[in-house]
């Protein structure tokens, strides 16, 4: 590691001692969630991946300091920060905030990067980046990343507000194995089951740990993407998801908003027209992806 980043001296110990690491990202903190549920979420799934066994290892750029493993004091701090003033860091945003020394949030793909800078294997989220509806030329770095960077990404699929088809294509494409975690279809961020096939089916954590295993054995250079269902308790009905996103996503279109700020307004306009029922889903699948990375990284951990 060189001196732009910083590794928090739990997070530096449990690496050193070949233990059980998540990642986690901290664009759920700035852009993802409202004050105070982003701090309180981002706590918890550092909770739940405690609880699993594992460290959780929360990642942030903090004027200027790529950071992994974020102290409590910072989530608070960076949750409190108005939305505009932190940049939402992707891979291309990397050498932005660390030259201008800025405070930032990583997404899927700027957490993957550094967790792999780091040797961390496996990386718990929420739901990835994908095809933009009706737009299929705006493809999310996400998806790139994941064909390029050697991480396991635990989520629950690509956010619903995307096209999921596309968005398979596009990890087709970049030779991403899609995982479903006790399932055979795609789980659709809100609701569990989008219809469309994966790649295979793992029904226990020490299974996917032999698949992520198998790929750094051979040396793969992309991502595996192990997706989960939402927790059936909080799962959103797949017509009332639908009908609000239609709705985000033609009030986005017709105010003009685009690029990476799209999927913050269509998912706070989703949590208004369902009247708070799609960020219940949204916060349930985010723990649950961390308890479920925790013992992934745990199994994994145990195969050396």
């Amino acid at each position: 590691m060189n001196d732009m980043v910083t590794i928090s001296p739990e997070v530096q110990a449990a690496l050193a001692e070949h233990k059980a690491v998540v990642a986690l990202e901290s664009t759920l903190i700035t852009h993802g969630l409202p004050y105070p549920t982003n701090v309180e979420t981002a706590l918890a799934m550092e909770a739940a991946v405690r609880k699993s066994g594992a460290v959780p290892a929360t990642i942030a750029i903090l004027k200027g300091k790529i950071t992994v493993g974020v102290s409590a004091s910072e989530i608070e701090r960076l949750g409190a920060l108005p939305y505009s003033s932190v940049r939402k860091c992707s891979r291309r945003d990397l050498p932005i905030a660390v030259g201008m020394g800025e405070d930032a949030a990583t997404t899927v793909a700027g957490t993957m990067i550094v967790a792999h800078m780091a040797g961390i294997r496996v990386f718990a989220t929420g739901g990835i980046g994908g095809v933009h509806r009706g737009a299929p030329f705006d493809v999310s770095a996400d998806l790139i990343e994941l064909g390029r960077t050697p991480v396991a990404v635990v989520c629950s699929g690509a956010k619903s507000i995307l096209d999921l088809p596309l968005t398979l294509e596009v990890l087709e494409t970049q030779g991403v194995p899609v995982l479903g975690f006790g399932t055979e279809t795609l789980p659709s961020f809100y609701t569990r089951n989008s219809g469309l096939p994966i790649d295979a089916c793992v029904e226990t954590p020490e299974q996917a740990a032999q698949i992520i295993a198998a790929a750094q054995k051979i040396e793969a250079k992309h991502g595996i993407l192990i997706t989960v269902p939402v927790p059936e308790v909080d799962e959103l009905p797949s017509a009332t998801a639908e009908k609000a996103i239609q709705q985000a996503t033609e009030e986005a279109a017709a105010q003009g908003i685009h690029g990476k700020a799209v999927t913050p307004f269509v998912l706070n306009r989703v949590s208004e027209l369902t009247e708070g029922e799609s960020r219940r889903a949204n916060v349930a699948l985010l723990v649950n992806n961390a308890r479920t990375g925790g013992l992934i990284a745990v199994a994994l951990s145990k195969l050396g």
